[in-house]
């Protein structure tokens, strides 16, 4: 499919999709929103993509925030529907079984950093700067930022951060937690794909399988999510990855996994 406002390649088994609105610091609107929807939905069904990347085009931003000269305009119904669909796509970036990792290549602001705080992994370009300062704009995050960012680096952190609006830098967003790796820009991209590639010699299945234990259980009480980890490890044991896996170790070898 052809797209207006992203770009979408799949190469060894990595898909990156790119936000291509850099005249406008590839800041997010409905339109954009839209097609993200549909382009993860489309790379989520290929069984030729294990991992999906996200980034953005140009040096300086991720994703700036969203289009305040489309948003200043939403009535309180529009505003509503807005917040929903960003909901609605950023839950299906946790919900889709390729792990998703966020290449953070300037500022991810607002809509941005809530887009980055919904990857399952986060490597950041030394210049890259995070925020939520929608405070400035008289209004709060509405794509999930006060309820991720409290569960990703604490209640008062995550407080600070959206009662200020201050912007924190790469470094200091590793300090936090929120990144799991920061590097100078130019190697931004080459420590994504090394991350993505390390992750697909892994097992596939159980690969998904731990994705969506950890996500699914972070808002249930311990006994539960336990019970639910202990599901997918038995899940685990009808595959023939494991079956390889194993083999594999006891072989001192490389597994052939299959994703079966």
């Amino acid at each position: 499919m052809a797209y207006q406002n992203l770009l979408v390649e799949v190469s060894e088994r990595i898909a990156t999709i790119t936000f291509n609105r850099p005249k406008n610091l590839n800041a997010l609107n409905p339109a954009t929103v839209r097609e993200l929807k549909t382009a993860l939905e489309e790379v989520s069904a290929r069984e030729d993509v294990g991992v999906v990347l996200l980034t953005g085009a140009g040096e300086k931003a991720f994703i700036a925030g969203a289009d305040i000269s489309e948003m200043g305009r939403f009535t309180p119904v529009q505003a509503l529907d807005f917040a929903l669909l960003g909901q609605e796509v950023l839950g299906f970036i946790e919900r889709m079984p390729q792990p998703v990792i966020g290449a953070i290549n300037g500022f991810a602001l607002g809509g941005g950093c809530e887009v980055a705080m919904a990857c399952d992994l986060l490597v950041a370009a030394e210049s890259a700067k995070f925020g939520q300062p929608e405070v400035n704009l008289g209004i709060i995050p509405g794509y999930g930022g006060t309820q991720r960012l409290p569960r990703l680096v604490g209640r008062n952190l995550a407080k600070e951060l959206v009662l200020t609006g201050d912007m924190i830098t790469a470094q200091r967003a590793f300090e936090i937690g929120l990144v799991n790796k920061v590097v100078p820009a130019g190697e931004l991209m080459p420590a994504a794909r090394e991350l993505a590639r390390k992750i697909l010699s892994r097992g596939p299945v159980a690969v998904r399988l731990a994705k969506m234990a950890m996500n699914r259980g972070l808002d249930l009480d311990l006994g539960n999510a336990c019970a639910l980890e202990a599901g997918a490890f038995a899940t685990g044991f009808a595959t023939a990855d494991r079956a390889e896996g194993i083999a594999a170790f006891l072989e001192k070898r490389k597994p052939d996994f299959t994703g079966k």
